[in-house]
């Protein structure tokens, strides 16, 4: 049922989620093809606003704190997992893999990659605070205009 903890939380979290994915562009190496790259991931932000931080809206603000930080991991998570298996599925056809065993492999290896590759502080800056201050937002909005 929507709510306007769910909206705002859709909101916030895929307004993250598209800032997130700017400060990560520049961590690519030159010339790569990220495509949808920066959408898709804002699709998972919304996502988690809506389904992870908006359902849980409403039940005080120290929850809040927990639930934008749980909003925030399932989005990268998400996103992490969905992207590394993308790029798997175009290094198969390419036929870079050996079986499908190596490429399902390969997904797991590709998301401990990008995932360290995120390891910056101003990328996990973004995130947590971001995370805990959309949290916050959310529960406000909820209490206000449930």
């Amino acid at each position: 049922m929507p709510t306007t903890g769910r909206f705002v939380g859709a909101v916030l979290f895929g307004a993250l989620a598209w800032y997130t994915s700017l400060l990560i562009i520049p961590l690519f190496p030159e010339g790569t093809n990220l495509g949808w790259f920066q959408e898709v991931n804002t699709l998972f932000g919304l996502i988690a606003g809506w389904s992870v931080a908006g359902s849980r809206a409403g039940t005080g603000y120290v929850s809040a704190f927990s639930y934008g930080l749980t909003a925030m991991v399932a989005m990268v998570v998400m996103a992490l997992f969905f992207n590394s298996t993308v790029v798997m599925i175009e290094q198969s056809l390419r036929r870079r893999y050996g079986g499908p065993g190596k490429a399902v492999t390969a997904v797991f290896e590709l998301f401990m990659e990008y995932g360290s590759m995120m390891l910056t502080p101003a990328i996990v800056g973004t995130l947590v605070f971001g995370g805990i201050g959309a949290g916050l937002v959310v529960e406000f909005f909820a209490k206000r205009y449930p």
